[in-house]
C-alpha cells in the first residue's frame, strides 16, 4: 500500500465538486445522451453569462473551436495566421489544418503572452509586401490574457481578427473583462486537467452571432434544415454530448471558488520559495488577473545549482508530477521554419511531411522553456501535498550546496542534459 507521504501528486487532475452528478442524472433521466439536448444548451447558456460574450457553441474540444473559427473566417490555402509560439499546438494544428502557414510570434517576457511590439513589426512588414494574415491568435499563457487592448489596436488598423485562445484562461480577467471577451472570437477548453473540466470538450464563443450558428452547422455535419440528410458542405462531428455538458453545468457552479484555490496554490508556492537564489515566478500582468491554472517558476542553474530538467526528475522521484514550459511551436519538428524572406504566396509541405512555418523572434519563449517549470497546481492540493514539492525544491538546492564544498563553485553547462540541449540545436 502506498504511504500517504508517497502518494502521486499530479499536476492538476480533475476537480468534481459533487453537484455535476445532479445534473448527469437529469441528462440520463431526459435520455438525451446524443450531441443534442437540454443540457447542451443550459451549458451554452450559462457560459455565455460567466464569460460576458452573447453567443457559444459547445463542441469536442478547443482544438475542434480553433478549426471552425479559422474554417469561418476563410483561412485557407496559401494564407498565414500569427500565432503565439510559446503555446499549446491545438492553437497551431487547425492553421495547417485549412492548408495555411503559421507564423509564429514570440513572447512577451514582461508577461509571456504574445509580443505586442513584435506583432506589430511583422504586420507593417507584410503589408508592404500585401500578404497580411487572415487571423491573429493570441494565447492566453497559463491563465495569463495577452495583451489585448495592444494587441487589438495593431490588428484593427488593418482589420484582422483575432481569435483568443482563452483555453487556459477561463475565470481569468483583463481590464475587467474576461479572458476571451475583448476578441472577435474565443477558444476554450475543458479537458481533464483546465481549471473546471466536462473530461473533454470545448467551446466556441463571439458577440457576431451569425458567425456562431455557422460554426453550430458546421459542428453537426453542415447538415441542412431538412427532414433528410442534405449537405451542401462538408462539416465536422465536433458537437458536444449532452452527458458531457451536464458536467460542465456542475463545474461552472464552483468556476470562481477554483480560481481562488488556483492561487491560494501559487501563493504559497511564492512565499516557500521567491527568496531563494535562481528562482522566479511567472509575473502577473499589471492589466488582468490571472487565474493561475498552472504555478509556473524559472530556474537559474548557475545561482540555484540545478536545472529545471534536474529539479523534474528529483520530483517524480518523489512521485510527483511536473511538467517544463511548453515548447515554443518554432522548435517543434513538425514545423520546418523558412526564410523570412520567403514570399509566402502558398504554403507547402516538404518530402519529410514536415509543414513550412515562419517564425518572428523566438528567443523569449526558447529561454523561458529552457528555464521554466511548472509545479503541481491542482485545487485539492493540500498544503502538507504542497510542503512536499517545495521540500524536494529545497533538497535540490541543498544537494548543490554540499557538492559545492567539494568541487567549488559549477557552470550551469555542467548540470546540462539532452533535455536542455535540444533548443540549442
Amino acid at each position: 500500500m502506498t504511504s500517504n507521504h508517497n502518494k502521486r501528486i499530479f499536476l492538476s487532475p480533475p476537480h468534481m465538486d459533487g453537484h455535476e452528478q445532479e445534473f448527469v442524472n437529469r441528462a440520463f433521466a431526459s435520455n438525451y445522451i446524443a450531441p443534442v439536448g437540454p443540457m447542451v444548451n443550459a451549458f451554452e447558456n450559462e457560459f455565455s453569462k460567466t464569460v460576458g460574450i452573447r453567443h457559444t457553441v459547445a463542441v469536442s474540444s478547443g482544438t475542434a473551436a480553433m478549426h471552425l473559427a479559422l474554417r469561418l473566417l476563410g483561412v485557407g490555402f496559401g494564407d498565414e495566421v500569427f500565432v503565439s509560439t510559446l503555446t499549446f499546438i491545438g492553437s497551431a494544428s487547425p492553421i495547417v489544418f485549412q492548408g495555411a502557414r503559421p507564423v509564429f510570434i514570440d513572447a512577451d517576457r514582461k508577461t509571456w503572452g504574445m509580443d505586442p511590439d513584435l506583432l506589430a513589426e511583422e504586420l507593417e512588414r507584410c503589408a508592404w509586401q500585401n500578404r497580411l494574415p487572415k487571423a491573429v491568435v493570441p494565447t492566453d499563457l497559463y491563465g495569463q490574457c495577452a495583451d489585448y487592448e495592444r494587441i487589438n489596436s495593431i490588428c484593427d488598423a488593418y482589420k484582422i481578427p483575432v481569435i483568443a485562445d482563452a483555453a487556459e484562461a477561463l475565470g481569468s480577467s483583463f481590464n475587467g473583462h474576461s479572458a476571451g471577451a475583448k476578441a472577435y472570437a474565443a477558444v476554450y477548453s475543458f479537458n481533464g486537467n483546465k481549471i473546471i473540466t466536462t473530461s473533454g470538450g470545448g467551446m466556441l464563443a463571439s458577440s457576431d452571432s451569425e458567425f456562431i450558428e455557422k460554426a453550430r452547422q458546421l459542428s453537426q455535419q453542415a447538415r441542412e434544415p431538412f427532414a433528410y440528410y442534405e449537405h451542401k458542405e462538408i462539416g465536422y462531428n465536433y458537437r458536444m454530448s449532452n452527458i458531457v455538458a451536464a458536467i460542465g453545468c456542475g463545474q461552472l457552479r464552483v468556476l470562481e471558488e477554483r480560481v481562488e484555490q488556483k492561487r491560494a496554490v501559487f501563493n504559497y508556492y511564492h512565499e516557500a520559495l521567491n527568496d531563494i537564489p535562481g528562482i522566479k515566478f511567472m509575473p502577473e500582468a499589471s492589466y488582468g488577473r490571472s487565474n493561475r491554472w498552472l504555478t509556473v517558476i524559472l530556474i537559474d542553474a548557475e545561482k540555484f545549482g540545478a536545472t529545471p530538467e534536474q529539479v523534474r526528475l528529483a520530483l517524480e522521484a518523489e512521485n510527483i508530477e511536473s511538467r517544463p514550459v511548453w515548447k515554443p511551436m518554432h522548435r517543434q519538428p513538425a514545423f520546418k521554419i523558412v526564410d523570412e524572406g520567403n514570399s509566402g504566396s502558398e504554403h507547402r509541405v516538404v518530402k519529410d511531411g514536415k509543414h513550412e512555418a515562419r517564425a518572428a523572434g523566438g528567443k523569449v519563449a526558447e529561454d523561458l522553456f529552457f528555464r521554466g517549470l511548472c509545479l503541481p497546481s491542482g485545487t485539492q492540493l493540500s498544503r502538507s501535498d504542497q510542503d512536499r514539492v517545495i521540500e524536494t525544491i529545497f533538497k535540490c538546492c541543498r544537494q548543490q550546496a554540499l557538492n559545492s564544498n567539494h568541487r567549488g563553485k559549477h557552470s550551469a553547462h555542467q548540470f546540462t542534459s539532452a533535455f536542455d540541449c535540444e533548443v540549442h540545436l
